[in-house]
């Protein structure tokens, strides 16, 4: 059994991102999860506030977090066809406190959006991104149309392709940490 780190890149209340996570995370039971919601954690701007104060304690949390876990499974959303200043923020911070804070870490990278893109863009951003970290995209997943696709009330993707497609990725995933 691993530790899977779980979390949406977005500091929205109402992320359908982070309903996402909770949907695929739902459906995982043979690892340790721990799902963080990341909306009402306080990440200042990255800027010359490292040289005065140190690194945010909100940061080195989430970097220990990040080391303690076997696997990663991120959501993030986009803005403006590029993954959202808080998530960005947040990968500025944790790659400064250590260039390769993804090392040998696994991930299902995930993304979603009310459009028919389905947060491509982001989703591309991390695919590059990550490996420069030190992280490993396993698999990937990307659900365009969430409102059309997805049932926030019972939390399950409505669209039957879909539904399959994410549980293939989701198997697909857990034999690759098990590895």
């Amino acid at each position: 059994m691993k530790k899977i780190l779980a979390f949406a890149g977005s500091s929205s209340p109402t992320s359908i991102n982070h309903q996402l996570i909770l949907n695929v995370t739902n459906r995982i039971s043979d690892h340790e999860i721990e799902v963080l919601d990341l909306h009402d954690v306080i990440f200042p701007m990255y800027s010359t506030v490292e040289e005065k104060e140190g690194f945010p304690k909100n940061v080195k949390l989430l970097y220990e977090k990040i080391l303690d876990a076997s696997a990663l499974i991120i959501s993030v959303n986009e803005y403006n066809a590029n993954v959202s200043g808080f998530f960005k923020n947040i990968l500025d911070w944790l790659s400064r406190l250590d260039r390769k804070f993804l090392q040998e870490k696994k991930i299902l990278l995930m993304s979603t959006s009310p459009g028919k893109r389905g947060g491509a863009s982001a989703l591309e951003y991390c695919k590059n991104q990550f490996p420069r970290f030190g992280g490993q995209v396993v698999e990937s997943f990307s659900l365009p149309l969430f409102y059309e696709n997805f049932d926030s009330e019972k939390g399950i993707i409505l669209n039957e392709v879909f539904d399959l497609g994410i549980t293939e990725v989701i198997t697909a995933f857990s034999q690759q940490i098990k590895e």
